[in-house]
């Protein structure tokens, strides 16, 4: 059917810079490379009886380890060990929960201990509420069908949001456990899905059901960590090596636009820094939703830097849909759509600054 309603996610299969970007995506789609959580379930490590510091100490020392056996396997060079008990994923689950007691997935850092139901910014605690999950067809030509799980809760309180209901829990939603999640995963890549999209709101405060979720999981399915990237540096290093597609939002070329629009200080700092780390550590799609009369306070610097820093081949989503939800009235300048001018002067900076995979 999505051939039918989405002909792009062919024609994208022959997109040559496309499948450069992203090749063991790619590959994963088509069940010749093993998703990273896959892999994980199967690189022993012994963390019993450790420490929480001792914990982070191996694991950021083991990640390098991890990328030469991934490398091994995919090359062909080794086959993939047997799922052990004891593992680099498991481990991940267990500092995960730890931090769930003093909690600093995003930026905030608040440190409730959301294990005892305490909550914070996010409003998150130890449970999982969904808003829906469904085959989505709107994502970009790469990702579908891409099975999408919306979860309550946002670490931004962007006045424009379009799924403010979600992120800002005007919905209830419904509580899943991560081994029902799973079935669901299953049966979704079963029937054609390309991946699991991670997204609300924002799956940051969720960081720990995901890990369990994936381990549970036991189809081949990428992964797609669908953020604003306003997390911290746990859940960068969290996500290493876990993540196959990390699909980030670039907001903003500034603090000021990020405090004064989503409440969001020291963006800019945290967003670049994630970046970077995805690049390195997995695949990157980034999404830039182009705002008004923010052309060269935000959208001119961001290109910049994503040309200068992540190279001109970096998969970028250059997006014209803004249309004011929520609270953007608040906001003059977010009371309109974007003109014509503003969109053709968006790919003029894009092509000038070098970038050469870019979408609309």
């Amino acid at each position: 059917m999505f051939r039918e309603l989405r002909p792009d996610s062919i024609a994208v299969l022959y997109d040559k810079k496309c499948r450069a970007s992203l090749s063991r995506y790619f590959d994963i789609v088509f069940d010749k490379r093993l998703a990273r959580f896959k892999l994980l379930k199967t690189f022993f490590v012994d963390f019993q009886g450790m420490n929480n510091a001792e914990m982070w100490r191996a694991h950021n020392n083991l990640i390098e380890d991890f990328r030469d056996y991934l490398e091994e396997v995919d090359s062909g060079a080794k086959e993939p060990c047997e799922v052990t008990k004891s593992n680099l994923l498991g481990l991940k689950i267990e500092l995960a929960k730890r931090v769930l007691e003093r909690c600093a997935f995003c930026t905030r850092a608040c440190s409730v201990n959301r294990l005892k139901g305490e909550t914070k910014y996010c409003r998150c605690d130890a449970s999982f509420p969904v808003s829906t999950m469904f085959d989505h067809y709107g994502e970009e030509p790469e990702l579908v069908p891409s099975f999408t799980i919306f979860t309550l809760g946002c670490t931004m309180r962007c006045l424009h949001c379009q799924n403010w209901t979600i992120s800002q829990w005007y919905e209830s939603g419904a509580l899943y456990e991560p081994e029902d999640v799973a079935k669901g995963v299953d049966v979704a890549r079963v029937r054609g899905c390309r991946n699991l999209n991670m997204v609300g709101g924002d799956p940051t405060p969720y960081l720990y059901h995901w890990l369990r979720i994936s381990n549970s999981i036991k189809e081949n399915i990428a992964t797609v960590w669908n953020s604003n990237s306003y997390y911290s540096h746990p859940s960068l290093r969290l996500l290493a090596e876990w993540a196959d597609i990390y699909l980030l939002d670039f907001k903003y070329g500034n603090n000021d636009c990020a405090v004064r629009i989503s409440d969001a200080p020291g963006y800019w700092e945290a967003c670049t820094r994630n970046h970077l780390v995805a690049k390195e550590h997995g695949e990157l799609i980034i999404r830039i939703l182009v705002l008004p009369n923010h052309i060269e306070c935000c959208f001119k610097p961001i290109v910049e830097w994503i040309s200068k820093n992540l190279g001109r081949e970096t998969r970028v989503n250059v997006m014209w849909q803004y249309s004011p939800h929520w609270r953007a009235d608040e906001v003059p300048e977010l009371r309109r759509r974007l003109n014509r001018e503003e969109m053709e002067k968006s790919i003029h900076i894009a092509k000038e600054v070098g970038l050469e995979n870019f979408i609309t």
